[in-house]
């Protein structure tokens, strides 16, 4: 089942995190993820040494899990898994070019964080700052392949993301934005390392300012997906605000249908991480917990709606409850794939009709199913229809079936026929 992660910028205090914490969990969710930034900023990154020379700052790396501390005792008494860590990295536009094994220590020592805190996650980015054109896949071998054993050694997989170029202040693609390249990247440190060790991290935010497809990557990367971060943003700023909340004259930003129907096809069940930090950093405290409860709703709605397919590919009975469009659209979109046994409806003028060859039967058809056969609800009265069936003592399994996100070439042959009844 996708896990739900929380991006906590703005919410925890480092040296004390309790509050943030505890906030953060009344409000639904219970995995976090903690980004080392925090603690080793790109600034502080920035000042290390000098061009050529050694590491002039004795908290890094060894002072990481130091500074990390308080949250981890926290998240351990508050049952708050840190399920994903992100390892420090350098301001985009940077100059250096001589920090790449101080990247790799510090990707090790974070490694180690991680399997300190229970999370088998880390996201590390390619280097690229420096990186004379057409050499990037041979330092960045390296580099992978140097963090392997240790990874190993803790049940860690280490999980690539793409990277702007900033160009005078404008955001441009940049590393591990060809898809083609980046799968081909993946495969290949996998192969190296003998295993399975390597993934792909997907940022929303990313797709949206490069202009990328997002259905195209889902659909390219596909299994090599291992977490997705949700955040909006306008195309141009890399801001992270919350899903479906960037609005351009009436038009939302990011293919959010896109991503859902990639992922729905690829039976995505990694992780879903809610990025909304540039809300929660305008926000007044007092309005944070509820702005947190809205972010988990949404982080809930995308996990069902991905997640439609999965869970009617998982039975092998299934009838539907319903027999308006949501049971056509149904039927349009998977009834030759997954056919249902027969759909029912409240409305007794449709009984023993049929609507897309599909027989309509009264509810209490539904008492002489198979217990193994589940019960498709497709009507917007979800919790309404759901209650009815309890109290009619039906104790099959039930789930939501939605058409807010069919298949584009589904939509232009659903035709809205009448039911038709039998004589």
């Amino acid at each position: 089942m996708m896990n739900i992660v929380c991006v906590p910028t703005g919410l925890i205090d480092l040296e004390h995190p309790q509050k943030g914490i505890e906030t953060i969990s009344e409000s639904g969710f219970d995995s976090i993820l903690f980004d080392m930034a925090a603690c080793c900023p790109p600034d502080e990154l920035e000042k290390m040494g000098k061009p050529g020379g050694r590491i002039d700052d004795s908290r890094y790396p060894a002072g990481l899990a130091e500074s990390i501390a308080p949250l981890l005792k926290q998240c351990l008494e508050r049952k708050m898994h840190i399920s994903i860590v992100r390892a420090p990295r350098l301001f985009r536009n940077t100059k250096r070019c001589d920090l790449t094994d101080v990247l790799s220590d510090l990707a090790k020592e974070c490694i180690k964080i991680c399997a300190r805190a229970g999370c088998r996650q880390l996201i590390v980015s390619p280097v690229f700052a420096g990186v004379p054109h057409g050499t990037e896949w041979d330092v960045n071998r390296k580099y992978y392949l140097g963090l392997v054993n240790i990874a190993r050694e803790n049940d860690v997989t280490i999980l690539l993301e793409s990277q702007f170029r900033d160009m005078n202040g404008h955001l441009i693609r940049g590393i591990c934005m060809d898809v083609n390249e980046t799968a081909a990247w993946i495969d290949r440190l996998n192969r190296d390392a003998g295993e399975e060790r390597f993934g792909f991290c997907m940022d929303i935010g990313v797709c949206t300012i490069c202009g990328q497809g997002v259905q195209e990557l889902t659909m390219t990367l596909n299994s090599r997906i291992k977490a997705v971060i949700l955040r909006d943003c306008d195309g141009q700023h890399d801001t992270s605000m919350l899903p479906f909340t960037c609005i351009n004259y009436g038009h939302l930003q990011t293919d959010w249908t896109g991503l859902i129907l990639g992922l729905r096809e690829n039976c995505y069940d990694g992780s879903l991480i809610i990025d909304f930090g540039s809300n929660t950093m305008t926000y007044s405290h007092l309005l944070r917990p509820q702005m947190l409860r809205m972010a988990k709703m949404t982080a809930d709605y995308f996990r069902w709606q991905i997640a439609i397919k999965a869970v009617i590919k998982k039975y092998d009975k299934r009838v539907l409850f319903g027999a308006g469009n949501m049971c056509r659209n149904y039927m349009k979109c998977y009834g030759r794939e997954f056919p249902p046994l027969f759909t029912c409806d409240n409305d007794e003028n449709r009984w023993g009709g049929q609507i897309e060859g599909l027989e309509i039967r009264p509810p209490e058809a539904l008492r002489e199913l198979e217990q193994d056969c589940v019960i498709f609800i497709c009507n917007i009265y979800y919790g309404e229809i759901e209650k009815q069936l309890r109290q009619m003592k039906i104790r099959n399994p039930v789930a939501y079936f939605s058409d807010e996100y069919m298949p584009p070439r589904y939509f232009n042959g659903i035709e809205g026929k009448s039911v038709t009844k039998n004589d």
